[in-house]
């Protein structure tokens, strides 16, 4: 199990949270037509390595974060809120 520090509560258990989702997918513009929605909603990557990922602070704040993961060691790099630029680059390497 690994700790996530949330920005308003502090460090926490991982099961207090739950997972929300790649952070890094953009809904598509409103004319972009069934196809780029149905891709949006149902297709998602696999990444190996460093991943940013939408966090649910369920059994505590109960706000959404921001969490750069290694989605391999499950190693938690940085923790932002929604409004926050968090960007995986190359493996073992992050930015704020």
């Amino acid at each position: 199990m690994h700790r996530i520090a949330c920005p308003y509560c502090g460090e926490r258990d991982e099961a207090e949270f739950r997972y929300r989702g790649d952070a890094t997918v953009s809904r598509p513009a409103a004319d972009a037509g069934e196809a780029a929605f149905l891709a949006y909603v149902y297709e998602r990557a696999n990444p190996r390595g460093w991943h940013v990922e939408w966090w649910h602070h369920v059994f505590g704040c109960r706000r959404v974060l921001k969490v750069v993961r290694h989605t391999l060691t499950h190693e938690i790099a940085a923790v932002g809120l929604p409004g926050d630029t968090l960007t995986a680059l190359d493996e073992g390497e992050w930015r704020r």
